[in-house]
């Protein structure tokens, strides 16, 4: 489905919003359940988790994560967000998977494991979040209690324990903030929910924003499990529509400001992501998936990198797109990524000179991006060496 045919309607004001059900059987480009004029509730910060004691028992001795808690120099006591799987011990014979995040992990306290000197008990502070969509509620019958914690070393694992105390235990529901469809034009599906009997079952849709082209900018996901409908406030044949359980997946209140200057086109000015904190450029990196792109297999020539305002990871990959693509592109969204597009396919590729004007700033702000924390290279000398590896003569001014 295209969203520029759905983009107009004969109104004194645009359609902003488009109501498209992504996941049909047989509608691979998705089927139209409404337009709509505005939004109202949908940017959100997600709130807080409440806090949490895990008890991991039985972590060894010889991983990551129990050499850095228990460094008698330097010991990490805060493991920030990570992600717990639990998963068989054999693969081959299946069985259920469970996932959860960990978030603002803090390390309370550590001892050996009673019986087994090879191993450490750690308890820690965290909030926790299962992901229901992936895994069962029943544990595999042999599990292996894996963990990630990317400030210790990316995406890589870090640690697994035998045992988790405190984790399945049932968890209050966290009160939900309600979405408003303001001056919505419903389409058959839509319709078609709305004179169901309450309690309405609804179903998963994604609510596309637009830009003034009519141009799809991006999509969140909204479930229609409980909706109340009434008259506009815009009047006409149009009603509001509010969704009182939409789920989590919310665009932070960083996204407004970055919207507002998509909703003309993609950027064709360098830089204007600059002027956001890490959210807002961590938005503007979602949406620059729709930017320009280069020939096929592009490559040779020099190109800029204005490094002044490289004070982050993802300013760093902001910055790269530009250089490489222009404004409102990217070049991967994280260093797998630039790998792969370094590659080869429909972007520049090596061999060609990137020239990083400023970058001590970045050089100094990543200093402290460490990949691996057992003395690793910084998040700035790992792309240049990656740059330089996959045959980009970098030039540092």
């Amino acid at each position: 489905m295209r969203s520029e045919e759905h983009a107009g309607w004969e109104r004194d004001f645009p359609v902003r919003y488009l109501l498209v059900r992504e996941d049909t059987d047989g509608e691979e480009e998705g089927v139209l359940w409404g337009r709509c004029a505005e939004v109202e509730g949908l940017f959100m910060d997600p709130p807080p988790l409440p806090r949490e004691v895990l008890t991991l028992r039985g972590c060894p001795r010889e991983s990551l994560l129990v050499k850095a808690v228990t460094d008698s120099a330097e010991p990490v006591r805060l493991l920030g967000d990570g992600m717990l799987s639990i998963e068989p011990v054999d693969p081959s014979n299946g069985g259920p998977c469970r996932y959860w995040d960990l978030e603002d992990t803090a390390v309370l306290a550590q001892w050996p494991t009673p019986g087994d000197p090879g191993r450490v008990d750690i308890v820690v502070g965290t909030g926790v979040r299962e992901d229901d969509y992936w895994g069962g509620k029943r544990l595999p019958s042999s599990p292996r209690f894996d963990l990630r914690f990317p400030s210790l070393r990316g995406d890589s694992p870090t640690g697994g324990c035998r045992s988790i105390d405190g984790l399945l235990t049932p968890r209050p529901q966290r009160p939900t903030q309600p979405v408003h469809l303001i001056g919505c034009e419903p389409a058959a599906p839509l319709l078609a929910l709305l004179c169901r009997p309450l309690p309405r079952e609804g179903d998963p849709i994604t609510l596309w924003r637009l830009d003034h082209h009519g141009r799809a900018m991006t999509g969140y996901r909204l479930d229609l499990n409980t909706v109340e409908a009434r008259p506009s406030v815009l009047g006409g044949a149009l009603i509001d529509v509010t969704v009182t359980d939409p789920g989590d997946d919310r665009p932070t209140p960083a996204a407004r400001a970055v919207w507002e200057i998509w909703s003309d086109g993609v950027p064709t000015r360098p830089n204007q992501w600059a002027q956001f904190d890490a959210e807002g450029r961590s938005e503007w990196l979602d949406l620059t998936s729709v930017g320009p792109y280069g020939l096929q297999g592009l490559s040779g020539g020099t190109y800029h990198l204005d490094g002044q305002h490289v004070t982050d990871r993802t300013g760093l990959l902001l910055a790269l797109g530009e250089a490489l693509l222009g404004p409102g592109a990217h070049y991967g969204r994280d260093l797998d990524s630039v790998q792969d597009y370094l590659g080869g396919g429909p972007r520049v590729v090596p061999p060609f000179t990137l020239v990083w004007h400023h970058a001590a700033i970045a050089r100094h702000a990543l200093a402290g991006h460490v990949l691996d924390h057992l003395g690793g290279l910084s998040y700035f000398e790992e792309t240049v060496n990656l740059l330089r590896d996959k045959g980009v003569t970098v030039v540092l001014q």
